[in-house]
């Protein structure tokens, strides 16, 4: 076989090393379909159930004590532009309260995306509700061992459409609902972006809000505050929140300037001028009867902003 090697090497001296065929089939100066299409991620899967179905799932811990970390968290309930920035930063200003910018910790939700995972989760005793109220528990309890405080104040404003939820995932957890003019509402969201936000879409963007705060004070205890008598006499109604909350009243609380509330960011709290001066300024003049709009004067009258007969003679 000698002159075999011979004839090879003489070829390779001629017309250089031959070419190896590449395994997935290609050819001398062909491109294989692996290396030429793009790589292609295959997508999870999702073996969860959808949205609707897992927070008609939501019940109460099984076992409380293990279950969850936080104790009897403060909630607040409003609409957006009703003032619960400034409620946020007074009540974080009372020692033994942790009041962080909205956190919108409702909207961290859990995807199971394998078979087993599911049949471990259910092993357990848990649906998917159950792990997601594990989940918020434990992201507020983090910040509130984080500020070294006892209690843990939350206020994001969507948080009004899950209400029974909230209630359902913290038995223990006290109510405070913050309402404020209608027509103050809708205008102030307005003001936030008046080419975004005409007032057409103002006002039953910020309705819907106001909607489902009433349907949570029907169906939960708490406090129920007005932002026009927080801003007008904040001694007064900061003693009603201690008085609900069981705490002492701290007389920081109305000069909330005083103490670090971190910074205010577009999207988790106001962030305009008047919240920043550490003092609690007076709220906007109120509209005349007259001057609400036809589709706000319903919620006025229910608020307790428009007498009835106003309200049918307006």
């Amino acid at each position: 076989m000698q002159w075999k090697r011979k004839a090879s090497t003489a070829r390779e001296r001629a017309l250089g090393p031959r070419a190896s065929r590449p395994l997935d089939g290609t050819g001398p100066g062909q491109q294989s379909q692996a290396a030429s299409s793009p790589s292609r991620k295959s997508k999870p899967k999702d073996f969860s159930p959808p949205p609707a179905k897992v927070a008609a799932s939501a019940r109460p811990p099984a076992e409380p004590a293990t279950d969850r970390l936080l104790k009897a968290p403060v909630i607040v309930l409003s609409p957006p532009r009703s003032g619960s920035t400034l409620l946020r930063v007074v009540l974080n200003s009372h020692p033994q309260l942790h009041a962080p910018h909205e956190t919108h910790v409702r909207r961290l939700a859990v995807k199971l995306t394998t078979q087993p995972v599911v049949h471990a989760m259910e092993g357990f005793g848990h649906n998917l509700a159950d792990i997601e109220h594990i989940l918020w528990d434990r992201m507020l309890h983090r910040e509130l061992l984080r500020s070294g405080k006892e209690t843990v104040v939350e206020k994001t404003p969507s948080n009004v459409f899950v209400a029974q939820r909230l209630a359902t995932c913290w038995p223990d957890a006290r109510f405070v609902f913050l309402m404020r003019h209608p027509v103050s509402i809708a205008t102030s969201w307005h003001e936030g972006d008046p080419v975004k936000r005409p007032m057409e879409h103002a006002i039953p963007h910020t309705l819907k809000y106001m909607v489902a705060l009433e349907k949570a004070r029907d169906v939960l205890p708490g406090l129920t505050l007005r932002y026009e008598e927080l801003t007008s006499d904040p001694e007064t109604q900061t003693r009603r929140i201690c008085d609900f909350l069981d705490l002492p009243w701290e007389p920081g609380m109305v000069t909330y300037g005083k103490k670090d509330h971190g910074p205010y960011v577009k999207g988790i709290g106001d962030w305009k001028e008047k919240i920043k001066t550490g003092s609690i300024q007076p709220g906007r003049a109120l509209p005349k009867p007259e001057d609400i709009p036809e589709e706000l004067r319903e919620m006025c009258r229910t608020w307790g902003y428009l007498s009835a007969d106003a309200a049918s003679h307006g």
